[in-house]
């Protein structure tokens, strides 16, 4: 059978493995898609650079604007990354009726509009299990598999460099800096590591989920976004302390009355029995709530050449099973159209530890500034004599602004000496 012929733009990290599983495996890739897949390019900045993989020198090329607008190019897979030429290039490749796989995450969240409008006009299938959680399976699922269900919430650890440095701060009482230095050693976070470690990575991803999960569009810029920097190595121990263990969370939820939701990604303590605390190391595990499935849990590998590149394969096998048949994977849905509610809205529960003065009457002043911005106290417990003497309050569930509210005034009584650590809680009541 004729072959179907595929343009790669990008032979890095993810991109030479994908040659690599397509040489490897190509009898069982045939056999799966139903006709031979042919490598028709490679596009890449500089041809004469040393690659991690052989590949032949007719199949590079700079120029991958004349790659994806071959007329026998039939796939393009992207995994260059960044918004631009990947935006241009996809269009491209996408109004000329070729069907797209992608890693791009940047991109989907930032404009992904115009990713989907492009293949809907052109007619072409455009994938991107690749962009999220490597090669965990997870968007397929709530694209297609829960199509006929209700998604409540998406909560997950969808970064390993950030999953790595917490979880050596809590196994190693390592600091943040000690930490980070150890994941760049090892290959598992860049040179610069501010997407990674600001949260910005994981706002994309999330922006995807959510726009999958609850039909309607979401951009990067409207996810709440906040990092791992400022948590320090006594953080770490307190929450160990107590039972917790902190991680970067994504949390997509919809809000009681289904007629909004909240993207967000921070810092949070969830309890050592919740199964997200077990997830160690530079893996990934996202849950995913549904009316009628109830609870799923995804787990694997988040990141790197070889299971990115699984990921990119799978979308493979789909699309050109698709072009095969004259077919279109399902398309953007988001008939929904629900409003992205803000950070303020969101209900939420704090840990908070206060550096107070130690005499009488500090605890009820606390109690009446919390009551005072209808902040409920879980729990309360006082620490330490003298200098040292603290209170560490666990709220329960109230908004963030009354939260920040009542954070705010805690800094402005006379008894508060600082307010030591504010950590948002999830995973427990």
């Amino acid at each position: 059978m004729k072959p179907l012929k595929v343009a790669l733009l990008g032979c890095g990290v993810v991109g030479s493995q994908v040659i690599r599983l397509m040489h490897e495996q190509a009898d069982d890739l045939a056999a799966r898609v139903g006709a031979p897949l042919e490598l028709a390019g490679v596009a890449v900045r500089r041809l004469g650079r040393k690659r991690d993989i052989d590949v032949d020198p007719e199949l590079l090329t700079t120029d991958a604007e004349s790659l994806v607008t071959r007329d026998d190019v039939d796939i393009v897979i992207e995994v260059i990354g960044g918004i631009e030429p990947a935006r241009s290039l996809i269009v491209a490749a996408l109004s000329r009726g070729k069907s797209v796989v992608t890693a791009n995450k940047a991109l989907l969240a930032e404009d992904g509009s115009t990713l989907h409008e492009a293949a809907r006009t052109g007619n072409g299938d455009l994938y991107f299990e690749a962009s999220v959680a490597g090669a965990i399976p997870l968007l397929r699922p709530l694209r297609e598999s829960l199509a006929g269900d209700r998604v409540k919430r998406v909560l997950g650890i969808v970064n390993g460099t950030t999953n790595y440095i917490l979880d050596k701060m809590d196994s190693t009482g390592a600091s943040f800096t000690d930490a980070l230095e150890e994941a760049q050693t090892l290959g598992y976070a860049e040179a610069d590591p501010t997407a990674d470690v600001e949260g910005f990575d994981a706002a994309a991803k999330a922006a995807i989920l959510a726009g999958l999960a609850f039909h309607s569009r979401v951009r990067a810029d409207e996810v709440h976004r906040e990092g791992i920097t400022e948590i320090t190595a006594t953080d770490v121990a307190s929450a160990k302390a107590m039972g917790y263990v902190i991680k970067l969370l994504a949390i997509c939820a919809r809000s009681d009355d289904g007629r909004s939701f909240g993207v967000r990604v921070h810092p949070a303590m969830i309890p050592r029995s919740h199964p997200l605390a077990g997830v160690r190391e530079a893996y990934n595990a996202v849950f995913v709530e549904a009316e009628s499935a109830g609870q799923l849990m995804f787990y694997g590998k988040g990141a790197g050449g070889a299971p990115t590149a699984s990921a990119v394969l799978g979308d493979l096998v789909a699309v050109g099973r698709n072009r095969l048949a004259g077919t279109h994977g399902p398309e953007e849905s988001t008939y929904a159209d629900l409003a992205v509610h803000p950070m303020g809205e969101t209900v939420t529960r704090c840990h908070v530890a206060l550096d107070v003065a130690d005499k009488p009457g500090v605890l009820a002043q606390v109690a009446e500034l919390f009551a005072k911005h209808d902040v409920s106290i879980q729990t309360v417990r006082q620490e330490g004599h003298g200098d040292d003497a603290q209170l560490v309050i666990v709220t329960h569930r109230a908004t963030d602004a009354a939260l920040s509210a009542t954070m705010a005034g805690l800094r402005e009584l006379d008894i508060v000496r600082a307010v030591a650590s504010v950590m948002r809680v999830e995973g427990d009541e």
